[in-house]
């Protein structure tokens, strides 16, 4: 079997094995048809944790208005991106699977939160691999906690390993927003990029509604509560999304010596009103009007190229940039399958860190 550039059958036996690892990330369309991409929509799009409207009216908005009005745009989007092996994001994901396979001993295998393959079949596929498994550490490819990324994945896994009886002991790294191999890869990820003429570094984010900030906040009072609230001590760091992408954006800038009027953080992928700003796509038309006319650009929410990263920065916010005056701009890809970074997730499953 041969799918997105890896071979499974090169993948060993570990009837001796008693852990296994299960990579978890966001998931994509199994086509561009039109089908398929309604399908991943609806699973996606009618997620509480994504849009966290009572199911009644999640529905009507979803399936009475979001969904017709998107499909046809959002296969167009996909169809632009897609690749000869599938969706970027899953070949990616799986060139990561078989890259961290070659590193380790435990058998590894690879789940989406929405469309295949599903945490069911990641489970099957370990239990297959190494039927005396009594463990499974699963990482969830989200460096920071979300209620619509992070959450929502290690929730679903729960749900599908308590309604099938798994017996091994299943477990989830926690976001890794802060952890020093993983700043590490992304720092030298980013650093080849500095020695280009450049202005100014953007940090796109993907959004989230701001409401899904309070909800997570578990001391009920802290996230939102005043300008500095990030900066100031507080339990409710531990799951605010705001709090730990900037963090990750400040310990990277330490790392790469930036300047502070060199970097900036914006928030991309926007649905609806009320979501952490500055916007993104508002700030490419802004930057070159304010002398920023050469733009290095990423987006460190995600490990793995997508559709958020490849058509709406490198396509779409491209686009709009340079139209709006820029004359230099460049993506900073995902980390993909970094040496670095297969070396982070490496050391975490030797360590046995979660």
């Amino acid at each position: 079997m041969h799918k997105g550039g890896v071979t499974f059958a090169t993948f060993k036996q570990y009837g001796y094995m008693k852990r296994g690892i299960v990579l978890m990330n966001l998931g994509s369309p199994d086509s561009t048809e039109l089908s398929d991409v309604k399908r991943y929509l609806n699973e996606f799009l009618m997620d509480g944790r994504v849009i966290d409207y009572p199911y009644i009216a999640r529905a009507l908005l979803v399936k009475g208005i979001i969904i017709p009005f998107r499909v046809k745009k959002s296969a167009a989007a996909y169809q632009s991106i897609w690749t000869k092996d599938g969706s970027p994001l899953i070949v990616l994901s799986r060139a990561l699977q078989y890259a961290l396979q070659q590193e380790v001993e435990e058998p590894v295998a690879l789940a989406m939160r929405y469309g295949n393959p599903t945490p069911e079949a990641a489970f099957d596929e370990l239990m297959k691999r190494a039927p005396n498994l009594e463990e499974v550490i699963a990482i969830p490819l989200y460096p920071h906690y979300a209620m619509s990324s992070y959450e929502t994945a290690v929730e679903y896994a729960k749900d599908i390993y308590a309604k099938k009886k798994y017996p091994f002991k299943l477990s989830f790294v926690e976001p890794f927003y802060k952890e020093e191999n993983f700043l590490h890869a992304l720092s030298e990820n980013i650093r080849p990029y500095l020695a280009q003429e450049y202005d100014h570094i953007l940090f796109s984010y993907h959004g989230i509604p701001e409401r899904h900030i309070r909800k997570s906040d578990i001391t009920g009072k802290h996230c939102l509560s005043s300008g500095d609230c990030c900066e100031v001590d507080s339990p409710a760091h531990k799951f605010c999304y705001r709090h730990q992408i900037r963090t990750t954006t400040r310990l990277v800038a330490q790392q790469l010596n930036i300047p502070a009027d060199k970097y900036s953080i914006s928030f991309q992928s926007r649905l609806g009103k009320g979501w952490l700003q500055p916007f993104t796509d508002i700030r490419l038309q802004e930057m070159p009007g304010e002398g920023i006319k050469k733009l290095l650009i990423l987006c460190p929410a995600f490990v793995s190229d997508c559709l958020e990263t490849l058509e709406e920065i490198a396509e779409e916010g491209k686009e709009t940039f340079m139209h709006a005056g820029g004359e230099a701009f460049t993506m900073i890809p995902c980390l993909n399958v970094h040496p670095l970074w297969i070396r982070a997730i490496t050391g975490w499953v030797k360590s046995g860190v979660k």
